[in-house]
């Protein structure tokens, strides 16, 4: 369980810096602390989050394949873009918000491989 947690906030930490390096789109204050408070925030809301939308949305994630999971992605870190003031970490666009979303679900899938 606590290896669990930890891994989601590396997740979180890793991608967020992923995304801030490669998406233009996707700004911070330059601060590393600021990255490692988003990344994990993001890794909170992983593990606490995730796992209840998804048992919410199961019958939808069915439907679509399990590509929902992407917009639960979307909107826990849509959450933590709200949480931080605009001056620290900015999301512009749904489409940056996509990409982002993106790379935490392939960090988690690389994660899933390593741990095993």
């Amino acid at each position: 369980m606590i290896a669990n947690l930890i891994t989601k906030i590396l997740v979180g930490i890793v991608s967020t810096g992923l995304a801030v390096y490669f998406i233009d789109g996707v700004t911070t204050d330059g601060d590393i602390k600021t990255i490692l408070f988003v990344g994990i925030l993001i890794g909170l809301l992983l593990f606490f989050l995730k796992p209840i939308l998804q048992a919410i949305t199961f019958p939808i994630r069915v439907i679509t394949l399990n590509l929902f999971t992407i917009v639960i992605l979307m909107a826990l870190i849509w959450v933590a873009d709200i949480f931080f003031p605009k001056s620290q970490f900015e999301i512009y666009g749904i489409t940056n918000l996509l990409y982002f979303s993106l790379i935490v679900w392939g960090t988690e899938i690389i994660t899933s491989f390593v741990k095993k």
